[in-house]
């Protein structure tokens, strides 16, 4: 059994813990708070764009000669998965499912003759990822954020890199893989297509159900192929920043949940850890009180 000073020095480091992980749960609230309102407000306007891209890409469908985003390379061999993790830790099992998602995705794609580069955003992700994929690893993108929150020029940057591969022949088609927040307790893997575009048949199918009755004709100034020249690489900056807010949202529900878990553990902990100090001082203090009486008795 420990004596009563370790005992008594465990339960002051878990008080100390407790303090930590208490003060950790208040931050996460508060950043999770204006993290959720901007994801929720950025919503709308990446649901209208990628409702916009649709409604243009439609009339080019099945036809040659088409913007590159959109009809991509004529080929699915290479595929790029843009992995969001985040770039610190103690948030619960928030870059382990990403993680794990990203694995089961490469080995997926590789089980179909296809061949996988990763690019990733966020340290957490570049750790767990790179050592085992050093053959397939393009870039990484870390700091992102920072203490004045995500900017939308962050996402434009990425997008610019993911646009230059491209460009250059680097891959046929990109991926995203990211958490979807939900609320501070759940937390959605999402595996999003950006290139070449393509609408979700299911979100396709909402949308249509939303907008029955209220079809019309358009004209379009400049032409249709002009404005998707210009909206397309708009479109991909757009998603990846709904991404990156998505992804801020989600951590910080996730580390506010597991630092509330911390907490609560921690509480129990200190309890059952008095509870073992309280026995143990009685215990010593019996044994002195009847060596004292068994002197007095023997003198």
């Amino acid at each position: 059994m420990a004596n009563l000073k370790d005992l008594k020095n465990r339960i002051e480091s878990v008080k100390s813990t407790r303090k930590i992980t208490s003060a950790m749960k208040m931050v996460a609230a508060a950043k999770l708070r204006r993290a959720q309102e901007s994801a929720e407000s950025a919503r709308a306007y990446s649901e209208r764009m990628d409702r916009l891209m649709r409604s243009l890409a439609g009339s080019f469908a099945g036809v040659e000669g088409g913007p590159k985003l959109l009809a991509g390379t004529g080929s699915d061999q290479t595929h790029l998965l843009v992995v969001f993790t985040s770039d610190r830790g103690l948030c619960g099992g928030f870059n382990g499912t990403i993680v794990r998602s990203a694995r089961a995705k490469i080995l997926a794609l590789k089980s179909e003759g296809k061949a996988v580069k990763l690019m990733l955003v966020g340290s957490k992700g570049r750790d767990l990822l790179r050592s085992d994929y050093k053959d397939i690893y393009v870039d990484e993108i870390v700091g992102i954020g920072g203490k004045k929150g995500i900017a939308f020029s962050e996402a434009t940057d990425i997008a610019a890199k993911i646009t230059d591969l491209f460009e250059a022949g680097e891959f046929d088609v990109c991926s995203i893989v990211f958490n979807k927040f939900k609320s501070a307790m759940t937390q959605i893997v999402t595996h999003q297509q950006l290139i070449p575009f393509t609408a979700d048949d299911d979100d396709a199918a909402e949308d249509g159900a939303k907008d029955e009755g209220l079809s019309a004709s358009y004209e379009f100034e400049p032409e249709e192929s002009e404005i998707l020249e210009v909206l397309l690489p708009k479109n991909l900056g757009v998603q990846i920043f709904q991404a990156m807010l998505e992804s801020s949202a989600s951590e910080n529900g996730s580390r506010m949940t597991a630092m509330d878990s911390a907490t609560r553990n921690a509480g129990d902990m200190i309890d059952r850890l008095t509870q073992v100090y309280n026995r143990s001082r009685q215990a010593a203090i019996t044994t002195e009180l009847i060596e004292i009486i068994s002197g007095a008795e023997a003198l």
